[in-house]
C-alpha cells in the first residue's frame, strides 16, 4: 500500500472550509450551552418542585440517549412542525441542547461544592436569589468544575462531527466528500484527525488562558487549571 496525500492536499480549501466551521459551531455552542447549563443547573438546585423536575427530565432525558438520535429528532421534528432552519441551525440547536444538559450536572455540582455558610451569609445580607447566585455561586463553582467543563466542550467540539449527517459542511462531511473523489479515504481521515487533534489542543490552551485571566487565585497557588 503507497500513501498518497496529494489528492487530498490539493483540495485544502475545502477541509480549510470545514475546519471554520467547525470551530464556529464549537465557539458558539460553547457559549450557548453554559448559558443554558447554568440555568438548568440553578432551576434543579433552587427552582422548586415543578422547574426541578423539568430540569431534572430534560438532563436525564439528554444524558441517557445518543447524540445522533437526538440530532434526528430535533432536524426532523423542526420541518414537520413547519419551521425551516439550515442544517448548520439545527446543528447549532442540537448541539446546544446536548451540551446544556451535561453542563448543568457540572455546574450542578460545582454549586453543591460551595459551602453552606457561604450561602446563608448571603442570604443575610439580603441578597436576591439572582444576586446570590452571581456573586456567591456561580465564581466559584465555576473555578472548582473547570476541568470538567473544558474538557466537556473538546468532546463538544468532537461531536460536532455527527452534524455531518444532516449535511452540516464543517470538517467530517469535508473529508466524506473529498474521498468520494479521491477514492483515499485512509489519507483523508488521517488528516482530517490530525485537523481534530490541533483544534482540540487550541482549545485546551485557549480554556487555559482564559482560566488563568478568571480565576487568578488558581494561578497564585500553581493549581492546575
Amino acid at each position: 500500500m503507497v500513501l498518497d496525500f496529494a489528492p487530498i492536499f490539493e483540495r485544502w480549501q475545502m477541509l480549510l472550509d470545514g475546519m471554520w466551521l467547525t470551530a464556529q459551531l464549537a465557539i458558539v455552542t460553547t457559549i450557548t450551552g453554559f448559558l443554558i447549563g447554568t440555568g438548568i443547573a440553578i432551576c434543579r438546585r433552587s427552582g422548586g418542585p415543578f422547574l426541578s423536575r423539568v430540569a431534572a427530565t430534560y438532563v436525564e432525558a439528554i444524558r441517557n440517549t445518543p447524540f445522533l438520535v437526538q440530532i434526528f429528532i430535533v432536524y426532523f421534528g423542526l420541518s414537520s412542525l413547519g419551521f425551516s432552519f439550515t442544517a448548520i441551525t439545527v446543528a447549532i440547536i442540537a448541539l446546544t441542547i446536548n451540551v446544556g444538559a451535561y453542563t448543568a450536572e457540572i455546574m450542578r455540582a460545582g454549586f453543591d461544592s460551595i459551602q453552606k455558610g457561604q450561602w446563608e451569609a448571603g442570604e443575610c445580607l439580603g441578597l436576591s436569589p439572582v444576586q446570590l447566585y452571581w456573586h456567591v455561586g456561580l465564581r466559584p463553582a465555576m473555578e472548582r468544575v473547570y476541568p470538567s467543563l473544558t474538557s466537556q466542550f473538546i468532546l463538544l467540539m468532537l461531536a460536532s462531527s455527527i452534524t455531518s449527517q444532516i449535511s452540516a459542511e464543517e470538517l467530517t462531511a469535508a473529508a466524506n466528500f473529498i474521498q468520494s473523489e479521491t477514492y483515499r479515504p485512509f489519507e483523508t481521515y488521517i488528516v482530517v484527525a490530525i485537523i481534530y487533534l490541533a483544534l482540540s489542543l487550541v482549545m485546551r490552551a485557549c480554556f487555559w488562558g482564559l482560566g488563568l485571566a478568571l480565576f487568578p487565585r488558581r494561578r497564585r497557588l500553581g493549581t492546575p487549571l
